[in-house]
């Protein structure tokens, strides 16, 4: 059954939950038994501060919450999950995780089948960190798990005494692990998981290299605090595809807000529509992430929403970061050096690119800077009609902690 069928149920179960959406409902003349999903109003960031962050707390018996950044009046976002909620988000990771786990150990003339049976979580705070044991559990697979917060060098320790064959990590811790153990082989991790942060394809190959597994061994997730799992990466189709459940639109920046410049053509900034998440009303709610080849393609006899990348985020205060890709800037940097971590900020109209590699020479410095300016169309023009002022790359120190007091840390500074 198409998630769409279960629509107006669902406008029900959403209404009970959040009354402030019904009111919404009415206010555009819109009747929830009989509308269509294109009718409804798009959740936008400031619709969810008015409403959904400044509303009283919730003390419905076994909530999850989670306390993310502030919103714009200076109170911390509180996001709910439900029992519901969280058994559909565990489902969801589960499945997802057992079947590439499945397709990539499955034995072949050329590649004998990999055997996992321990995990290790090395990640932040938040849903998936709390939810990953489980999810292991439901593998059937031992598994344990690392606080971020330790120092790297405990982080290696424990990968060094503990041996995962499956990693589930986000994209800089696993940059941090690399740049600071000699050989990251000696591990002996099989597989690797990735979630919470952007993870280019060359990037991922890059990886790949370093642990000494094949690319297709890296799977990178990609799901939200309010929404949930959302998308996985499938390097048979090189497309990321949307999770059941879920229902995405692709939809032009300036239909989202005025004063948001257009996107490229095959842009698109995402929204979704959960059909199993209740306590937290994601209608058609807008992420302001940009994806890009946005398609519905036939896999396994099914329709399966698809996108190729998710090319960087918008928002009010980005200025001309919304023409910004960090996810171009990581793929130019990662054809040249493959240990690369990096620290993009964009101050009084320039672009700084602050690169860590053991790997980077100083004259690779200025090869960078070129190419980031001629092969990413978008950051040469904006150069070339003066909205940017140019840009530096420089080389961060060996010992240089690149973002201090974060755990996202792949991201544009302002």
């Amino acid at each position: 059954m198409s998630p769409l069928a279960l629509l107006h149920p669902h406008i029900k179960r959403i209404v009970q939950h959040h009354p402030w959406y019904n009111t919404l409902l009415q206010q555009d003349g819109i009747d929830p038994q009989v509308c269509q999903l294109s009718d409804l109003p798009l959740i936008t960031s400031d619709i969810l501060e008015q409403h959904y962050f400044t509303g009283r707390a919730r003390e419905e018996e076994g909530l999850s919450v989670y306390r993310t950044s502030g919103t714009s009046s200076g109170v911390r976002k509180a996001i709910y999950y439900s029992k519901e909620d969280d058994e559909s988000y565990i489902d969801a990771k589960t499945a997802c995780f057992q079947d590439w786990l499945t397709a990539s150990t499955a034995s072949t003339d050329a590649e004998p089948p990999v055997p996992i049976r321990r995990a290790l979580a090395d990640m932040g705070t938040g849903h998936a960190a709390n939810t990953a044991l489980t999810i292991f559990d439901r593998l059937g697979l031992e598994a344990d798990s690392l606080s971020f917060s330790l120092p790297i060098e405990e982080h290696i320790a424990r990968l060094e005494s503990y041996r995962p064959e499956l990693l589930y990590t986000m994209p800089s811790i696993l940059d941090a692990i690399v740049s600071h153990a000699e050989e990251p082989k000696q591990f002996g991790i099989k597989k690797i998981i990735v979630v919470g942060e952007i993870a280019p394809l060359q990037w991922q190959h890059n990886m790949a290299e370093r642990f000494g597994i094949e690319p297709q061994h890296i799977l990178d997730t990609y799901g939200s605090i309010e929404v949930g799992a959302i998308a996985s990466y499938s390097h048979e189709l090189g497309l990321y595809v949307i999770a059941d459940g879920i229902y995405a639109e692709a939809i032009p920046a300036e239909q989202i807000d005025y004063s948001f410049e257009p996107l490229k053509e095959n842009e698109a900034v995402l929204v979704l529509t959960s059909f199993v998440r209740s306590l937290f009303p994601a209608m058609r709610y807008v992420t302001y992430d940009v994806v890009r080849d946005f398609q519905t393609i036939c896999i396994e006899g099914k329709q399966r929403q698809c996108f190729s990348c998710i090319s960087k985020r918008i928002g009010t205060d980005l200025k001309h970061g919304e023409k910004i890709s960090l996810y171009d800037i990581e793929s130019v940097v990662h054809q040249y050096i493959h240990d690369a971590q990096l620290r993009v900020r964009l101050r009084e109209n320039k672009l700084h690119v602050h690169i860590q590699s053991k790997s980077l020479k100083d004259e690779m410095l200025v090869h960078i800077k070129h190419a980031i300016e001629h092969k990413i169309g978008d950051i040469g023009q904006m150069i070339q009609n003066r909205m940017l002022k140019g840009i530096t790359v420089t080389r961060a120190a060996e010992n240089e902690q690149l973002e201090r007091g974060t755990v996202k840390s792949k991201k544009i500074y302002f």
